[in-house]
């Protein structure tokens, strides 16, 4: 059995991977928000946004594997209210409330966006720091057409885990999207990410400890 620490060192050197996406866009045509259960998303966009990073801001998602039977809101309309608290006038959100899993993020949101004859060329992603390398895949897979980069709360491994993102939901995420940069990257739904062997290597050593509730079997 490993101790504590042993188990705490891999999981940060995978947050530290997932997080790593080099730098975003100063300026783009729009902000992405992609749904989840942690709220420091849409409030870091809604900061974006004021800070005059983009013109429009996205709130996308439904109700995941997470927030299904955690939340009466879509994570859309709650992104939404959360931006508009801090300031984000209403007329310059857009609310994608259907995508169930993120490359319905894209999907969805492009379409809402087309439908309005709305055509970016560049955007900035906003979403947990460490779903920022699969975000920024699917992405590049499910809409080309927009040069993407990720901006994610700039938050800590150690800083991150709070009463609503309990430190071991977030190991048990984590592992799942690493299995998920390659299985979805072989199935055509995300661009290929390259992974070190040393990181691999970090999974296989948390899927042993347990941490396999999002492993695709």
């Amino acid at each position: 059995m490993r101790s504590r620490e042993e188990m705490l060192h891999d999981a940060k050197t995978l947050y530290d991977f997932h997080a790593d996406c080099g730098p975003s866009f100063a300026q783009a045509d729009l902000i992405l928000a992609a749904g989840s259960h942690d709220l420091r998303v849409p409030r870091y966009a809604a900061k974006l946004f004021l800070d005059g990073a983009a013109p429009l801001l996205v709130c996308s998602g439904g109700l995941g594997k997470v927030t299904e039977g955690l939340w009466q809101e879509t994570e859309g309309e709650l992104f939404a209210r959360e931006c508009e608290a801090l300031g984000v006038p209403e007329e310059r959100i857009i609310v994608e409330a259907q995508a169930t899993n993120t490359g319905e993020n894209f999907t969805r949101s492009r379409a809402l966006l087309e439908a309005r004859g709305i055509f970016p060329k560049t955007g900035i992603l906003v979403c947990k720091p460490y779903m920022s390398k699969r975000c920024l895949a699917t992405g590049r897979r499910q809409w080309a057409q927009v040069d993407w980069r990720v901006s994610a709360p700039p938050i800590s491994f150690e800083d991150y885990a709070n009463e609503d993102c309990p430190l071991e939901q977030e190991i048990q995420l984590m592992v799942g999207d690493l299995q998920r940069l390659r299985v979805y990257a072989e199935q055509g739904f995300q661009a290929p990410t390259p992974v070190p062997e040393e990181i691999w290597q970090c999974y296989e050593r948390l899927v042993k400890d347990g941490f396999d509730r999002y492993v695709i079997r």
